[in-house]
């Protein structure tokens, strides 16, 4: 049977749990034991051996490794360019013979001019010296100081690491030039106030055009504004104009507003007092039409029958005026006084 040692159970080396702790230098002991049996002995040749072990370990562990899904690696054999390798779990020659360089394509990064995010890790996302960079003269000879942001990505990872030496110090220098040269076409009222927009997208568009230029690989996605002031000394001022040019725009559109309220309704009731004035017009114009029509086919048939057509008119005339007559008196053409139809005998009897 096999001996039981004072910790507890047939060769637990760590002892029982319940025991007294294991003795440290019989552990050293055996696990020198253990490794003199993989080891040949023989002085130099366990040596030899040894390292050759260690190199093999050295070499697998280092043979295998994982790139991010958001990059892709670069493989450069004895340090020339050997292929792009996927995302994920890859296999490279170890000992150095192949250099795998992770160039993060799917990540936005950006840099940043005048101001410093805490805890960036890009050492060219930062400025060394942000006051330099954001002292700029306008295109009226005045100061400002310029605050911006330069959102980016990698969209060749080739000429990103070999076209171009340090590209990202090479960016900064291509912004910094590119903004200087954009805000130093327009005023400094521009540049604060209203003239925003414009710079960043002219200074996309020519910071595009000088990466394309330098082959640096690098796609710019966005150029923003931060802050803009102007120098400190004359801040003050500048802040009073900012107020009145605000207040200015707010008594605009208040007019704008006023001048939309009222003048939509003046103008529809112009178009209605029109469209009436034309109706009105239609109106007399077709009711004078057909008066002289209806004249012209009565003077066509009184020309015809004139007897006729003059009794049908007189007669037509007596049915329109006699029903709003109260009294009438019918006298015959022979009487000639109308006295005796009166009765004043009656109407001197009721006075009396």
């Amino acid at each position: 049977m096999p001996s039981q040692n004072s910790n507890g159970g047939p060769g637990n080396p760590w002892g029982d749990r319940t025991g007294s702790p294991p003795d440290l230098e019989a552990l050293i002991r055996q696990g020198q034991d253990r490794l003199k049996q993989f080891i040949p002995s023989g002085g130099p040749r366990g040596v030899i051996a040894l390292v050759v072990l260690i190199l093999a370990g050295l070499g697998v562990w280092t043979a295998f490794y994982t790139v991010p899904s958001d990059s892709v690696g670069v493989v450069q054999r004895f340090g020339q360019y050997l292929k792009e390798v996927p995302p994920g779990l890859n296999f490279r020659l170890p000992l150095g013979i192949d250099a795998v360089t992770i160039v993060p394509v799917k990540r936005q990064l950006k840099q940043e001019f005048g101001f410093t995010t805490p805890g960036a890790t890009d050492p060219y996302q930062s400025p060394t010296d942000g006051r330099r960079e954001t002292e700029m003269v306008t295109g009226d000879l005045n100061a400002a100081l310029v605050e911006w942001v330069v959102q980016y990505r990698i969209s060749d990872p080739f000429k990103y690491l070999f076209e171009v030496r340090e590209p990202g110090a090479t960016l900064r220098y291509v912004s910094e030039s590119v903004m200087r040269e954009v805000v130093g076409d327009r005023t400094v009222d521009e540049v604060i106030t209203i003239g925003r927009q414009e710079i960043e997208i002219e200074a996309l568009r020519k910071m595009q055009a000088l990466s394309t230029k330098y082959v640096m690989g690098i796609s710019i996605d966005q150029v923003q504004l931060k802050n803009i002031n102007p120098p400190a000394p004359v801040q003050a001022s500048f802040n009073e104009v900012n107020q009145a040019q605000q207040e200015k725009e707010k008594l605009i559109n208040e007019a704008r507003r006023d001048y939309n309220k009222v003048i939509p309704l003046a103008e529809g009731e112009k178009d209605q007092r029109i469209r009436e004035a034309d109706g009105y017009r239609l109106k007399r114009i077709n009711e004078a039409e057909g008066d002289v029509a209806r004249f012209n086919a009565l003077l066509r048939e009184y020309s015809k029958a004139p007897e006729v057509t003059r009794r049908r008119i007189y007669i037509e005339t007596l049915q329109e005026v006699m029903p709003s007559i109260r009294a009438k008196i019918v006298v015959d053409e022979q009487m000639r006084g109308i006295l005796p139809l009166l009765n004043l005998d009656a109407q001197k009897g009721d006075r009396s």
